[in-house]
């Protein structure tokens, strides 16, 4: 073979393993999340710099005795000392669930909805704002905006 011939197959090879390289998008070492009725996925969301576009989950007094639970991955892992609180529109935290460290692969993080609903009360129309933290997390991180209304309650 000749040396243009040559040099022309290696360049198309080398570009062809940028274009491949390049393109792959690595999911490993993310952020994300995933919320649960019972055992029924609600939504699930990669944290990104992007806006999160959540499902409406719709909660009244027939689910009072249902459980909604939260698993929280950073880099693969779950955080250390845990915790999920709720604040209101002025920034007040409002109630604040804690968790130990998750053991073995129980890393759901459970909310009774009567604790919600108990919450709705207080707070009716009003967007509440549901936070993730955890001692080995950077920032507090936003999950979801819940909207309480005694007779029908939004998760967004």
């Amino acid at each position: 073979m000749s040396k243009s011939i040559v040099k022309s197959l290696s360049a198309i090879i080398v570009t062809a393993l940028c274009l491949t390289v390049f393109t792959v998008t690595a999911r490993a070492g993310g952020e994300y999340f995933s919320i649960y009725l019972n055992n029924k996925l609600v939504t699930q969301q990669a944290v990104t710099a992007q806006s999160f576009t959540l499902k409406d989950l719709k909660l009244d007094a027939s689910n009072a005795g249902d459980q909604l639970v939260v698993h929280y991955f950073q880099c693969g892992t779950v955080g250390k000392e845990r915790s999920i609180f709720l604040r209101d529109n002025k920034g007040k935290v409002l109630r604040e669930w804690k968790f130990g460290d998750a053991a073995g692969s129980n890393t759901g993080m459970t909310i009774p909805v009567k604790e919600l609903l108990q919450l709705a009360k207080g707070h009716p129309g009003e967007p509440l704002i549901f936070y993730y933290a955890a001692q080995d997390h950077p920032r507090v991180q936003v999950l979801a905006s819940l909207l309480l209304d005694p007779k029908t309650t939004a998760l967004r």
